[in-house]
């Protein structure tokens, strides 16, 4: 069974990690961690966002396996998983410039 079909075994999975990434902060997290490992703090004041709910926001996308966490005494420091999570934020990001611009730039 080919995992890209409509029948294939990963759709309801598909659909989960659309949901994860279904909240602005996460996306703003995920943007933030392109560049590369980031603290909570770094990553609460990037995102504008009080520690306490990164911290939320970053247990749901562990969960997901979207992030990974790395300990430094008692500092949590917070990388993506992979290049997938990046790569979907950067469509929707330019789906989202069909919606809102005539001639979105990425099409100059």
């Amino acid at each position: 069974m080919d995992r890209l079909q409509p029948d294939g075994p990963f759709v309801e999975v598909a659909v989960e990690v659309f949901r994860l990434l279904a909240d602005a902060t996460r996306i703003r997290i995920i943007l933030a961690l392109q560049e590369g490992e980031l603290s909570v703090s770094a990553l609460a004041e990037l995102v504008d966002r009080s520690p306490a709910a990164v911290s939320q926001h970053l247990a749901k996308l562990r969960w997901g396996k979207i992030v990974r966490v790395r300990q430094d005494g008692n500092r949590m420091f917070y990388r993506l998983t992979d290049e997938h999570a990046q790569r979907l934020v950067t469509e929707a990001i330019l789906q989202a410039e069909h919606a809102v611009e005539d001639t979105p730039r990425h099409h100059s």
